[in-house]
């Protein structure tokens, strides 16, 4: 399970986007769960998508399926990178920076 934070000013219709950007990224309908949505694509055997209790991050919680072709692991990866980037927007490497900062104050 992984916390995002969302970038300033992308927070307002956070759950929208959550759901539409699962349908872009992934092509796969959201089924709503108690806090959030799931779904269930290629590489992924789960991926859960909660808002964060402040609003202002989401949570994010995987379980892979190890039984299939580099070439689905590979889209499947391309795509929750994607979908990443649209849902917190921040890129790959602005959230390996923000991950580390909180990390370096420890």
């Amino acid at each position: 399970m992984q916390e995002y934070l969302i970038k300033r000013g992308m927070t307002k219709d956070l759950e929208i986007r959550i759901i539409a950007e699962l349908k872009v990224c992934f092509g796969a309908e959201p089924e709503k769960t108690a806090k959030g949505y799931r779904i269930k694509f290629g590489a992924l055997k789960r991926l859960d998508v909660n808002p964060g209790a402040d609003g202002k991050s989401v949570i994010i919680d995987t379980e892979s399926d190890m039984n299939v072709s580099d070439e689905v692991i590979i889209d499947t990866n391309k795509r929750f990178r994607k979908y990443l980037d649209v849902i917190t927007g921040f890129s790959a490497k602005e959230r390996v920076k923000r991950a580390k900062s909180p990390a370096e104050e420890n």
